[in-house]
């Protein structure tokens, strides 16, 4: 059965980056805008582990996170903290309250399901295994974090494993720049617009190999990239 995370927020645009993030890695994903609201959500449905922000109306996160370790009945729930403050204080005492790892922002929202599955593998309470995307030739581990091309490995960069792995989590889609940008890296890399195009000609490179390279990679003029679903 699918883990279900709570995800709390009052940035709308935050909730929805972590939940697709979330819900592309299995996860099932509920969502609260403030700490009342927040604190029903946890009672009611007594979820698998709380991305909590720190600054929240009403009770905030670490108010949340002392009731949630009072509470015999909802203690064990594992708590991720993001806060935007840079003051060393709310992290340590959000750590000395209980909470199990903080990270903060902008972040990547990748590392957002990576902390996720390893505190949930930390505390027992195992997460959904990472799929393995495949597309014409192309197969994605996202375990092993391992691209193989008609079965024979291929090297990546950061950045190139993060553009092919969004690409195909959405086939035959076609996003813009300013789209690929925020979906591959979130909010914690900044200027790749001007290098974008770069990254993918080496990327196509790697992945279009052989004597016949098949084109996975599409360029969609007055648009951007899209990858083709029935590339083989």
């Amino acid at each position: 059965m699918a883990k279900r995370i709570l995800v709390v927020d009052d940035d709308a645009q935050i909730i929805r980056l972590i939940r697709s993030y979330l819900e592309a890695a299995g996860f099932v994903v509920l969502t609260a805008r403030d700490g009342d609201s927040a604190m029903h959500t946890i009672q009611r449905e007594r979820p698998d582990l709380i991305v909590l922000d720190i600054v929240l109306p009403g009770p905030d996160g670490l108010a949340i996170t002392r009731w949630l370790r009072e509470d015999k009945h909802l203690a064990a729930i594992p708590v991720l903290l993001l806060t935007a403050r840079v003051d060393d204080a709310d992290r340590i005492l959000g750590l000395e309250l209980g909470a199990d790892d903080y990270l903060t922002k902008p972040f990547n929202p990748r590392e957002v399901v990576a902390r996720v599955r390893a505190i949930l593998r930390r505390t027992g309470r195992e997460s959904p295994p990472s799929p393995i995307l495949e597309s014409g030739k192309l197969r994605l581990d996202l375990d092993r974090h391992l691209l193989t091309v008609n079965g024979s490995p291929v090297e990546l960069t950061p950045a190139e494993y993060s553009i092919l792995q969004t690409l195909m989590e959405y086939p035959n889609r076609a996003f813009t720049r300013a789209e690929l940008i925020e979906k591959a890296f979130g909010f914690a890399y900044d200027g790749l617009e001007r290098t974008l195009d770069s990254h993918m000609k080496n990327l196509r490179k790697k992945v279009e190999t052989g004597s016949a390279p098949v084109r996975h990679i599409e360029t969609v003029f007055g648009v951007g990239y899209r990858l083709r679903e029935d590339a083989s």
